[in-house]
């Protein structure tokens, strides 16, 4: 059985939202999620270019999907894609219900593209690599599983990732659609998963089935709802929607969690700073919003470190 193999494509409506159901008689789940919007905003955040877009647009859309799968609004996701070529790390965060903030370490990345004329994700972040899934579901230590990138394309180590990590068969598919300006055009995904107890008839069938559904991309490009898509893809099995929810590129950073952060420096780090700048000015990775803080400012967060 091949289901774990991903189908991974360059992926309008600007609405983000995720689409879950059930199909076989609830033996099968899925997730689609409707992603051009926010992808968008994440492109102007972090000035990405091309390649980078794509990239940062597959993990933003595989994140939220899977915080959609988590169990508790307190918990969240983490994935992380660790390459050795010229993207050495992207991030996302995703929570409960699958807002995502994420960052790329190398946004202006120029490469040529691949052999097939699509954006070369897998060339641009390497073969080689991990992909790391951390849940924080509210534990004293949070739940780590990873797995070796297999293509660097993303949809493909994900779906990896969900077979040899978790033992769970996965159809992933990312897809991220650029307009010749270079702004996203079309961006979504979905992860289709068989359940524990899924007949052999119904996993032949669906094998069948993923090798027909055209690329995600060209389905949000064509305006197709993200319930439409779910429905078109399952038409040969009996299809039940049991959510539909907005979703959005979000970051939870603020002037008091960069004072902690600061704190936690300790009082050594905290006192050079004051004497050697006078200011201290800090951004958060995820949304590039600036925090500054003049001498005053640090005196006094100095004076918390040493109440400690």
């Amino acid at each position: 059985m091949h289901i774990y193999k991903a189908k991974v494509v360059g992926g309008i409506g600007l609405k983000n939202y995720l689409v879950r159901g059930f199909a076989a008689s609830k033996s099968i789940r899925v997730f689609v999620a409707i992603t051009t919007g926010m992808v968008e905003k994440a492109r102007k955040i972090h000035d990405t270019t091309p390649v980078a877009t794509a990239a940062l647009g597959r993990t933003i859309t595989a994140a939220s999907i899977m915080g959609q799968m988590l169990k508790s609004e307190n918990h969240k996701l983490t994935l992380q894609i660790r390459g050795v070529n010229k993207i050495k790390s992207i991030v996302a965060v995703a929570d409960f219900k699958g807002h995502v903030k994420a960052y790329i370490s190398n946004p202006y990345i120029e490469l040529a593209l691949n052999e097939r004329g699509k954006l070369d994700v897998g060339g641009a972040i390497g073969k080689n690599g991990k992909l790391i899934v951390i849940k924080d579901l509210g534990l004293k230590k949070p739940y780590i599983g990873q797995s070796n990138l297999i293509t660097g394309e993303i949809g493909e180590d994900i779906a990896a990732y969900y077979m040899y990590s978790e033992q769970q068969p996965s159809v992933v598919s990312l897809g991220v659609l650029l307009g010749e300006d270079g702004c996203v055009k079309a961006s979504g995904g979905f992860i289709i998963q068989p359940l524990p107890g899924v007949e052999e008839e119904t996993l032949i069938k669906l094998e069948k089935i993923v090798q027909d559904i055209p690329p995600i991309s060209s389905m949000v490009d064509k305006g197709m709802s993200g319930e439409a898509i779910l429905k078109f893809m399952l038409k040969d099995f009996d299809v039940e929607i049991i959510q539909k929810n907005d979703i959005d590129f979000l970051c939870d950073c603020s002037k008091e969690k960069i004072e902690k952060a600061l704190i936690s420096m300790g009082k050594d780090e905290l006192t050079d700073i004051i004497e050697e700048d006078g200011k201290a000015e800090i951004s958060c990775h995820f949304c590039n919003k600036k925090y500054l803080f003049n001498k005053l400012n640090l005196i006094q967060l100095l004076d918390s470190a040493e109440l400690k």
